[in-house]
């Protein structure tokens, strides 16, 4: 029984989710602000103290054509952050080009007002992100 964690990386917030005990499903978890000095990492530490995961999967933004470009290098910057700060913790990347954009559509087909999309877009993406690194794990 062990379980993921995804995340979905942003300038304001980071979406994180986390899969069941058997790795089947990817649960919406929480949306972590980001405040420039940090804090972000003490509210990421209470989700692996509690959920101990054995992998993290972080979102990697990239170009319609595959390229890597600013927002690549912000999720791969963190990756090296939480993989020093949790270093028992292997930490892979998962495209996530349409991710934000399918979360925004499921919470406009739901009825979801503007204001509360805006709250809830991140934690959407980061469940699509594991979720989807889950199905491949399947077609292995």
């Amino acid at each position: 029984m062990e379980r993921f964690v995804g995340f979905d990386v942003g300038k304001k917030r980071i979406g994180v989710a986390v899969s069941d005990p058997l790795g089947i499903t990817a649960q919406p978890l929480k949306v972590v602000e980001r405040n420039g000095q940090g804090s972000e990492w003490t509210s990421l530490k209470e989700v692996v103290d509690e959920y101990a995961p054995i992998l993290a999967v972080i979102g990697l933004p990239l170009h319609m054509n595959g390229t890597e470009g600013e927002q690549a290098e912000a999720a791969r910057l963190f990756a090296k952050t939480f993989s020093r700060k949790h270093p028992d913790i292997r930490v892979i990347f998962q495209d996530e080009r349409f991710t934000t954009a399918a979360s925004e559509r499921m919470l406009i087909e739901a009825g979801v007002s503007r204001a509360a999309r805006r709250k809830k877009r991140d934690v959407i993406a980061a469940t699509l992100i594991l979720q989807t690194f889950l199905d491949s794990m399947k077609t292995r």
